[in-house]
């Protein structure tokens, strides 16, 4: 298969991907003490986990009404927002793939992207990384990619990927004793599946990956300041830019290799 088939697939993945994340977003964006959400603002069961943010009104218009004649509201974001965050799945995952060269590890880095778009999308909208992502993505990272390391062509190493790991995520927790108002705990387990992440290309992109995120949300405080929206106590989501920074180093890992 060629690159460019590659590439192609991996943004139709990435398309399709994102416009199932809005009502995942809008169901796991809530308060630290719940869960999730598991009704709409109408009050009405929400069903399933992907798609877009809409459901029907359990009362038809009219007696005996089909249920796709029912009135239908929707919630979370809008149309242009999905449509938004499916095109940055799209690009994202085609670059991903394009830099992977077709390489085993590719797979794993384009299969985590909607994740990890979901996981910015509820920490800008609540500031908090639930545990039902970070942690699973943590683990299905060092599992996809101690499959990838079996397979011939394989441009890391697993054992990296680990130490990776536990490395960056120790560091993240030393920032978080050091200072617990200024990174959340959930910014650490983003760190561990982030660190396994950019250790599969060794400690050069683990440290270039590592730096940019903390890069990108310097930038981002800064332009707060800049616009008069905040100062430099003004606590805002760190994850995001965690996940830009070490996809950046990703892409550069694979060029790179």
């Amino acid at each position: 298969m060629g690159l460019f088939v590659i590439t192609a697939v991996a943004v139709a993945y990435g398309v399709a991907a994102g416009l199932l994340l809005p009502r995942a977003a809008y169901r796991l964006s809530v308060e630290p003490d719940a869960v999730w959400r598991d009704r709409c603002p109408e009050g009405h069961p929400i069903a399933g986990w992907l798609g877009l943010p809409h459901c029907r009104d359990a009362a038809p218009a009219r007696p005996f009404a089909r249920p796709s004649a029912r009135p239908r509201h929707t919630y979370g974001v809008g149309p242009g927002w999905a449509a938004g965050i499916a095109g940055i799945a799209g690009v994202v995952c085609g670059g991903l793939a394009w830099a992977g060269g077709g390489r085993p590890e590719g797979v794993v880095f384009v299969a985590a992207v909607p994740v990890l778009l979901l996981l910015g999308i509820v920490d800008l909208a609540v500031q908090r990384l639930p545990d039902v992502l970070t942690l699973p993505l943590a683990g299905a990272l060092a599992a996809g990619l101690g499959g990838a390391a079996l397979v011939p062509g394989a441009g890391g190493s697993w054992t990296g990927a680990l130490i990776g790991g536990g490395a960056l995520a120790g560091a993240y927790l030393l920032l978080f004793l050091l200072n617990p108002a200024g990174l959340g705990f959930g910014d650490v387990k983003l760190a561990l599946a982030l660190g396994v992440t950019l250790g599969w290309y060794g400690w050069g992109v683990w440290a270039a990956g590592a730096f940019l995120g903390f890069l990108y949300g310097a930038l981002y405080g800064l332009a707060l300041v800049l616009r008069g929206r905040g100062d430099r106590r003004t606590a805002f989501p760190f994850g995001p830019f965690m996940a830009a920074g070490a996809l950046t180093g990703v892409l550069l890992g694979g060029f790179g290799a």
